[in-house]
């Protein structure tokens, strides 16, 4: 009892409150989007209970599991991990959705592999990037880590592109902030932008027509631009003040696609206004601050590696989500952290703030 007094006194208490201002605002507007013709639709709204019900149980299990003890299985965990993202290609399990194989169908519901796996290819990019620091100071250290994380994007990137960018995303914040030499990594960076032309020509066609879309905005014949224009009505309708809760128009009368998870944002600012869309931006500033801040004061390099992989997942996710419902970004159907619909989602964010809550304990002079 002494230990885990120990562990609630050290915890940082803004994560578990920041944690539940998420669930609630996001299980507020589930039911707000739920609610058709004045009759609710109940599912929904249990199915999120739910899930963020398994997400503090994985948050509080994380908080009290030592994250050092990952480095000692890593080697399982990157096998376990691939073979997870793979399920999705066995006939009767996988299941194809918007044109993208990406869920796992278990009858009584769908889980997402993708989003899972966030969590332990942060970890083994975490463990490889601390075992290896020294080797980033060439290319061919850099090109070796680039084949370690590749089989995850590789697998992903086909079915789900916004997910192989979270990744990407991830793996380039950790060698960035691991040490990497500056002018190796502008030039590796240049290579990149350099190869997206020749990258593009390898997409699926459905990805080929969100980008085609976001480099035409104007045309509202291409796929998923009317959604978007749509979006920005919703954003712009919304005022100041918004329009009210339960109130918002754009999404009682569907032209909104995706309410519940991609465009839910455009949800909250038509309904709550400029001022909720502020309260959502000033929530995420402030986990990614505290998040800095874990960062700044860990132990050792690993924790502080592990943090800052889950720092960039939700700096990435939050910005891409809320840009491509103003059409700043692509749509590519990354979800808002924490809010978003969505079991997979829900659990891998407080499964990650878990993990950083985890080491920002670790760090202090505690034994623990």
């Amino acid at each position: 009892m002494d230990n885990y007094w120990k562990f609630w006194k050290n915890a940082d208490k803004l994560f578990l409150l920041l944690a539940i201002c998420f669930a609630s605002l996001s299980i507020l507007m589930i039911t707000s989007i739920s609610l058709k013709n004045g009759h609710l639709q109940p599912r929904d709204i249990a199915v999120q209970s739910i899930a963020y019900g398994l997400g503090f149980f994985s948050m509080i299990l994380m908080i009290l599991f030592d994250y050092r003890k990952f480095e000692d299985i890593s080697k399982i965990l990157y096998a376990a991990s691939l073979c997870l993202l793979l399920t999705v290609y066995i006939p009767g399990l996988g299941l194809v959705s918007n044109g993208a194989r990406s869920w796992i169908n278990l009858r009584f519901t769908t889980i997402q592999p993708s989003e899972l796996v966030k969590i332990p290819f942060t970890i083994l990019m975490a463990s490889y990037f601390s075992r290896r620091r020294d080797s980033l100071a060439d290319l061919k250290g850099i090109l070796l880590s680039a084949l370690y994380a590749a089989p995850f994007i590789l697998i992903v990137v086909k079915e789900d592109l916004g997910s192989a960018a979270v990744y990407c995303f991830i793996w380039v914040f950790m060698i960035f902030f691991a040490g990497i030499d500056k002018k190796i990594f502008a030039r590796f960076s240049l290579l990149f932008f350099l190869s997206l032309p020749i990258a593009y020509r390898f997409m699926a066609a459905y990805q080929k027509k969100r980008i085609d879309a976001f480099l035409h905005p104007d045309d509202l014949s291409l796929p998923g631009n009317y959604h978007v224009w749509n979006s920005k009505v919703a954003i712009g309708s919304g005022g100041f003040y918004g329009k009210g809760l339960f109130a918002g128009t754009q999404k009682e009368l569907d032209f909104l696609p995706v309410q519940k998870s991609d465009f839910i944002f455009s949800v909250i600012t038509e309904e709550l206004g400029f001022l909720g869309g502020l309260l959502v931006i000033l929530l995420f500033a402030l986990l990614l601050y505290r998040a800095a801040k874990v960062v700044y004061h860990a132990a050792d390099l690993y924790g502080a590696l592990l943090a800052i992989g889950f720092l960039g997942m939700f700096l990435f996710q939050s910005f891409e989500n809320i840009a491509m419902t103003m059409g700043i970004m692509p749509v590519t159907g990354v979800t808002l952290p924490f809010i978003s619909y969505g079991g997979s989602s829900v659990l891998s964010a407080m499964t990650a703030l878990g993990l950083i809550t985890s080491v920002g304990i670790r760090s202090r002079k505690t034994g623990l």
